[in-house]
């Protein structure tokens, strides 16, 4: 029988699982507006604006189904996390008020001239709008790292008599030591995660139509962000673990299945983590390897569980498994860059039938690392929801838990309907075959806008070459 702090936890890992995947494919998404819209100003090319009226219409969608998952999220602190909520507030509380005022604010107040402002507004403005908006994901990305990350390496703070954490020093509480690390690994896992999407569905539309502008360069930018951000993120992803082995070695031996420390250690490939047996059972290893990727030393020392109290153990397989996930994807996301890259060279990117249906099926693939790196991320730094500092049993809320599951049904059943439905809508929009004229309103019938002028008369069609 679950009690109220397992079935709170299974809440949260619920919700955020859903939550994240969106804000990961805003934070690329607007970034490739961006860029889209700045090359039809610079080069003038209908391509270019087409491409973008295509995405414009999907970001929305998204950009809106993040921020419902969101609010949900918030809810949970006050509901089932009351005791974390009041005793990190004065360090957590200020830090999302500025997520509020920096990121969601500009998000929120250029949204609508980057959605409804292409005819109303000058180009310019409307591309300053876009790149607002894609500013602002990032300032969001900004502000939620910062808060993980002092979640995992806190400092900057003290403990008052009432057992709350208070700040002593902003800078360090923002610039903590993991922050820069996973900063640059998600923004980059956001940008990777959207380039598969839109390789995917380039590839789809290439599939049907070999000829088609908009799928051929949505495809060849995708798969050129995959070649070239691929292996920066490996890259980004060692850096990252170097500093993990610093300040949260119990995580990196869970990720790396080591029960007992060892100088040389192998690195597991595959196997099946045992803890009542203290051993990686059916282990595939390859020597000396493990040492020399978080040491960078052959004989490098790596420690094994067992060098720390039994109750402080996160729960081994469900980290040591999403950490193999999320690299198994990483490595093949590389290997989609080069396989695109060899075709590229030899003049046959768009003929390259195999790879578009190797992109078709890697598309959800960047969600499903998103996911399995925060559950490496979360799961791994358990039993501690501020590393070190508070445990996450001592956090929840005193509620009971049938309270607690009720909830969970509740939640269950409504995002079930209403991001099932969601999906299904984004699937259809990036299923319809991207055209020239993208979003452009009939002509031949009566059309009308706000007021009384026709539509059709307010301005140019959006196609034409601007004189400006």
């Amino acid at each position: 029988m679950l009690d109220a702090l397992d079935l709170a936890r299974i809440q949260f890992a619920f919700t955020v699982a859903f939550h994240i995947v969106f804000p990961a494919f805003s934070i690329g998404l607007a970034s490739y507006l961006a860029v889209l819209e700045g090359l039809w100003l610079w080069r003038r090319q209908e391509v270019y604006l087409n491409t973008y009226k295509f995405w414009l219409k999907i970001f929305a969608v998204a950009f809106g189904m993040g921020v419902v998952s969101g609010l949900v999220m918030s809810y949970q602190f006050g509901t089932n996390w009351s005791v974390f909520s009041d005793k990190t507030g004065p360090v957590i509380g200020p830090l999302m008020g500025y997520e509020v005022l920096s990121a969601f604010f500009l998000e929120a107040g250029f949204l609508g001239v980057m959605l409804f402002g292409m005819k109303r507004v000058p180009p310019m403005l409307h591309f300053a709008a876009t790149l607002l908006v894609a500013f602002g994901t990032f300032f969001s990305a900004f502000w939620i790292l910062a808060v993980n990350s002092w979640m995992q390496t806190p400092q900057g703070f003290a403990v008052n008599e009432v057992g709350q954490f208070i700040p002593v020093s902003w800078m360090e509480v923002i610039f903590n030591p993991s922050f820069p690390f996973r900063l640059v690994h998600m923004v980059l896992a956001a940008y990777l995660t959207t380039a598969l999407v839109v390789g995917a569905v380039g590839a789809f539309h290439l599939l049907r139509d070999r000829q088609n502008a908009s799928a051929r360069l949505m495809f060849s930018m995708a798969l050129w962000m995959a070649t070239v951000v691929g292996p920066a993120q490996i890259i980004a992803g060692d850096m990252h673990g170097l500093n993990t082995v610093e300040h949260q070695p119990l995580k990196i031996a869970a990720m790396e299945g080591h029960y007992e420390t060892h100088e040389g250690a192998p690195l597991i490939l595959f196997g099946i983590p045992d803890s009542d047996a203290r051993e990686t059972k059916y282990a595939v290893e390859v020597p000396g390897l493990a040492s020399l990727i978080l040491t960078h030393h052959l004989d490098g020392e790596v420690k094994g569980l067992e060098e720390w109290p039994r109750e402080d153990w996160p729960n081994v397989p469900l980290v040591f498994w999403a950490f193999r996930i999320m690299v198994g994807i990483g490595v093949a996301i590389v290997a989609l860059g080069a396989w695109s890259l060899w075709r590229r060279r030899r003049g046959k990117l768009y003929d390259a039938k195999w790879l578009q249906r190797a992109s078709v099926l890697m598309g959800p693939a960047g969600f499903v690392a998103v996911v399995s790196g925060w559950v490496v991320t979360e799961a791994g730094r358990q039993p501690w929801v501020v590393y070190g500092a508070l445990r996450t049993a001592d956090a929840v809320s005193p509620i009971a838990a049938p309270a607690v599951g009720f909830s969970l049904a509740a939640f269950v059943i409504t995002y079930l309907f209403v991001f099932t439905a969601g999906v299904f809508y984004l699937l259809r929009l990036m299923g319809k075959t991207p055209s020239a004229h993208e979003g452009e309103p009939p002509t031949g019938v009566p059309t009308r806008a706000a007021g009384i002028t026709p539509a059709s008369a307010m301005t140019p069609a959006l196609n034409a070459p601007r004189q400006d």
